[in-house]
């Protein structure tokens, strides 16, 4: 039996020491967030790169969001660090709906660990433990079986007939319209704005917007500034757990809080992906050097921040 602490570590890393390249893992839900959150944490973690196949499994019944969807595909487009060799992701599309749970460790297709239970393929049963699961150990051959069977009846999410196939839905009536206005959004939630300069009015010189403004770092290196008392408010999940922006320009950003007393929003995979969008709706090119002229040109010095649930949000930073 696995509980509590235990989960993560036992059904996700520890594996990684042992004589696999392969995981393959069948889930009732998942989220880009959560396969964010690993890719990320996996890093220095394994023997040799390993290949991860992801089914989710009850598709067929909700469907999934036009939002997690794009997020998935921009994981499997996204430059993949070392320790992955091959990302593959699948949605059931043929009923019956799949709530299982299982995660498969093997070498080269042979099935040597398998694990099975409560736990779903999202933040909450691995991260922060805000939710108690409960995992047992399997039998591998029989579990890597049943995986198998299920390939048949799941369609990979970059294949050209999926929305024949998937059922697309928006997580916000209001995004459907792209004229859509922020006050309109702003009913639809909690939001709060978070200023991009300094307490003296100016950008930061090696911090904010320019914190890759130093030796030897990419330039484009940045992070949005997070006032303690947004911090510890709850608007935002901590832990380090990544979470989901829908921009106002309709990019989709994935983000985490960090650094000390969790003062910035960062963009995991690459600190500079931040810095990148950043320059580009200001018109700047790479590695230049933010000021607070070049925001007061654009027209703004601040973004917005609009909660739709725990792990989605809207960026506003239009003008």
């Amino acid at each position: 039996m696995i509980v509590k602490d235990n989960i993560t570590k036992r059904i996700l890393f520890d594996p990684l020491i042992n004589d696999v390249n392969e995981l393959y893992i069948c889930t009732a839900y998942a989220t880009p967030t959560m396969l964010s959150w690993y890719i990320k944490n996996i890093y220095q973690k394994t023997i040799c790169p390993i290949k991860i196949s992801l089914i989710i499994g009850m598709v067929p019944i909700y469907g999934i969001s036009q939002n997690a969807h794009e997020n998935f595909l921009n994981i499997l487009n996204d430059k993949r660090p070392q320790e992955i060799e091959k990302l593959e992701c699948s949605y059931i599309c043929d009923g019956p709906a799949v709530h299982s749970n299982i995660y498969i460790w093997a070498k080269n297709e042979n099935p040597k660990f398998a694990f099975t239970g409560s736990a779903s393929f999202v933040q909450n049963s691995f991260v922060g433990l805000h939710r108690q699961e409960f995992m047992v150990e399997c039998d591998p051959i029989q579990t890597k079986n049943y995986y198998d069977s299920l390939v048949s009846r799941s369609i990979y999410i970059n294949h050209s007939e999926l929305e024949e196939n998937v059922k697309l839905y928006s997580i916000n009536p209001f995004l459907n319209n792209k004229e859509v206005s922020v006050s309109e959004l702003e009913k639809e939630g909690e939001y709060v704005t978070l200023s991009l300069l300094t307490n003296s009015g100016e950008t930061g010189k090696r911090s904010g917007l320019n914190w890759g403004q130093r030796p030897h770092r990419n330039p484009n290196e940045a992070y949005i500034p997070l006032p303690s008392i947004i911090a510890k408010s709850g608007f935002f999940p901590l832990e380090k757990k990544h979470f989901a922006a829908i921009t106002d320009d309709r990019h989709q950003l994935i983000l985490r809080i960090e650094q000390q007393n969790n003062k910035a929003i960062t963009t995991p995979a690459r600190n500079s992906d931040l810095g990148e969008y950043f320059r580009n709706r200001l018109g700047l090119a790479n590695g230049d050097f933010i000021s607070r002229s070049d925001l007061d040109r654009y027209g703004r010095t601040d973004v917005k921040f609009i909660k739709f649930d725990e792990e989605t949000y809207y960026l506003d930073f239009s003008v």
